[in-house]
Formats: structure tokens, sequence, C-alpha cells
């Protein structure tokens, strides 16, 4: 008999109660250390103050009220992201699927608008995720996400990631822009090479493509600039961001310059819920975390304390682990035995981490995770290595 859920998540046998900062507790008292952060999402850990009491505040006065009428926290919000972004305008939605969803079709408006309607592609990449959605999945081009669903939506057309020359060679005349995540959190922690982004910009401005930076993961601090793509010195004409956004609350956006955003006028997208007003008390309290004083300083010197860890014990434990990659506190381990195998160790040692494409396990703590917690998460992680080796279960039981 199906569950009262529907079956479309393995999920683990694992239920959480409470949480504080980057700890969380089940319903039955076991504790863990979270390293995956509802996949890269809570950005400010668990049961964090400032963040709790901001949606409790705006909770007791007005949840919603649509976007028929003007909401204050939300015009805050944007005027806040303009300042600190490539921004012109920003347009609030739900999370990441829908950001890269008005993303889409805010390049392929721009072009009509343009006077080139045919010009509607996008290239984008192979290990790309972009969501769930008919057209994000559309854009991801994965195979096992496209089964079973009917037509792809046409429009996409996929090369190899960190490859200009096969950037070059898709450019036609029907291409609109260009769709790219400086990290591919999904499809193995990749890191886009600095120069491929600036190669990227550059490619745009050359062809008259629209630059689209999909930061739904990597955004909002993660890398401990506040965008990843920052750390190529290049913008995006438009970016999609969500998850970190609002420290756990359902919230996403999408970031546009000027000559983008003026072609959304009323009637061309919406949204019911997207930036209402309790939305928006929590990622502006998100935002007066991530942009105090020194925090995405803290991040970076965190991530790079994280890293040398794992290059580490990638080195100690060849059978186990290929290597280290990734930014900041988005980072990943290329395994050599079977993901979930090492995944499963992990929790045995009481560590949650997550798993992504490629055969990598990905570490994404909370953007507050301590000195502390990052010493104790690699201390658990050498733990779990060990108990991967050869023989080791057979040691355990003796």
């Amino acid at each position: 008999m199906i569950s009262a859920l529907m079956p479309n998540y393995a999920r683990a046998d694992l239920a959480f109660e409470r949480g504080e900062g980057a700890w969380l507790w089940t319903v039955d008292g076991r504790r863990f250390l979270d390293f995956g952060s509802g996949i890269a999402t809570a950005s400010l850990g668990h049961g964090n103050q400032h963040l709790a009491d901001a949606i409790a505040e705006q909770a007791h006065k007005v949840m919603h009220v649509s976007n028929l009428y003007r909401i204050p926290g939300a015009e805050r919000l944007a005027q806040r992201l303009v300042d600190a972004s490539f921004a012109d305008s920003v347009f609030f939605c739900n999370s990441g699927a829908e950001a890269n969803e008005a993303m889409i079709k805010m390049i392929r408006k721009t072009m009509a608008e343009a006077g080139k309607p045919e010009r509607f592609r996008i290239i984008c990449f192979e290990g790309a995720f972009h969501g769930r959605t008919l057209a994000t999945l559309a854009a991801t081009g994965n195979a096992k996400y496209l089964a079973g669903f009917g037509p792809v939506v046409e429009g996409f057309d996929h090369v190899p990631f960190n490859n200009m020359n096969a950037v070059r060679n898709a450019i036609g005349p029907g291409t609109a822009g260009i769709m790219v995540e400086p990290i591919q959190g999904e499809g193995g922690v990749r890191a886009a090479d600095m120069q491929f982004l600036r190669d990227l910009r550059a490619v745009c401005d050359e062809f008259g493509l629209i630059l689209g930076m999909d930061e739904v993961q990597s955004g909002m601090g993660r890398t401990g600039k506040l965008f990843a793509h920052e750390w190529a010195g290049i913008v995006p004409d438009v970016m999609s961001v969500a998850k970190g956004i609002a420290g756990g609350f359902p919230l996403g956006a999408v970031l546009a310059k000027e000559f983008v955003a003026k072609n959304m006028v009323p009637g061309t997208h919406g949204s019911t819920f997207g930036g209402n007003p309790l939305a928006c008390a929590a990622g502006n309290a998100a935002l007066d975390v991530i942009l105090a004083p020194g925090f995405l300083q803290e991040v970076d010197r965190k991530g790079r304390k994280l890293r040398a860890a794992l290059d580490k014990i990638a080195r100690d434990y060849p059978t186990v682990f290929a290597d280290a990659r990734g930014m900041g506190l988005l980072l990943g381990m290329k395994c050599v035995l079977p993901q979930g195998e090492v995944q499963a160790a992990c929790v045995a040692e009481g560590l949650l981490a997550i798993t992504a494409g490629d055969n990598v396990l990905r570490l994404a703590p909370p953007l507050v995770v301590t000195d502390a917690d990052l010493d104790a998460a690699v201390a658990m992680l050498d733990r779990a290595a060990r108990r991967c080796l050869p023989g080791a279960g057979k040691a355990a039981a003796k």
C-alpha cells in the first residue's frame, strides 16, 4: 500500500526535531553534525535567533498579501540585492527551479523584444542541474531525469563544461544566450575554470548573447563571496538565486540588468507566493548576517581550512577518495568506492553529507559553521574513511 507521502524520495531513516548551529538532533535523541545544510540551504544553520525572530515577528503581522499590492519587505530586499550586485532589478519567486524558469523566459523575451524572436536557444552544459520543471529539465539535459515525461522542451543545446571551443561551435543564428553554473553542485561539485567564465562573458559580448548565471547553489555567500562569479571578475546579465537566500525559508530570485528586466512588464510573468512579506522578512534577516562586516571573509577562511583538510584525507585514503574539489563551503570528495557506501560510513560516525553526480560526496555546511565544528567533521570523515578500508568491517565485528 502506498504511503501518504508520495514515494518520489529515497529518504534516509532519520527524523530531526531540532537543531542548533551546524548540529541536528533526531526524535530519538541522536546528534548529527550537518554538513549538508538541507542541500546548501540552511545557510545560517539551525535555530538562528535573528532569523527565527524575524520570521516570528512578521508572521504576527502579515504573512501574505499577493503581488497585487506593494510589499515593503520585498522592495527593501530587492534594493539591498541590487546594491550588493551587478543587477538593476529583482524578481522574487519561491525556488531555484522557478528562478531558472523565469531566467529562461527573460532571456527569450529580451531577444524577442529586440526584434529577434528566432533567437530563443540557450547553450547549457553537460553535468548541469537547473531544476525539475519541464523547461529546466530540458536545460539540465540529463536523460535519466527526462525519461517518461514526454517531448523535451525545445531550445537547449548542451556542450562539455569548461570547453570554450565547444561553446563557440554551438553558437548559431538561433542562439539567445548561455546558462552556466559557476560550480556544478549536483553535477559533482565541479567548478568552472575562472578563465572559462571570463571567456563566456567575452563570447556573449562578441555575439550579442545574454549571459545567464545559475547561482542557486553557489550564491549567497557559499564560496566566500556573495556570488561565485565574482571570483572571475565578471558579471552576468541575469542570474538565478535561491537555496541560502533566506536561510531555509522558501525563496528564490532572479537578478537582472535593466536591458533584461525592462521586458518583464505586467502580464509577462508572475508568482502568487513569490516575495511575500514572510519570505522577504527571512531574506532580509539572512542578508543581515551574510553582509555583516567580515562574514564572507570568514566563510572564505573556513572554506580554505576545510579544503586543506579534505585534500589530506584524500591523500591518506587513496582507496576511498580520488580527490577533493570545490570552493568555499561548497566542497566535494570524489569517491573511489560507491558514494553511498562512504555516505553511510559518515552517518555511522555522526556526520551528515550528501551525494552528487560523478560519484562525489558533497560537503556544504552552514556558513556559520565554527572551527570546532570543522575539526569535528574532519575527524568524523577520517574515521568514516577508515571504516571503508578493506577488512575494516571484519575488524569492527571482532
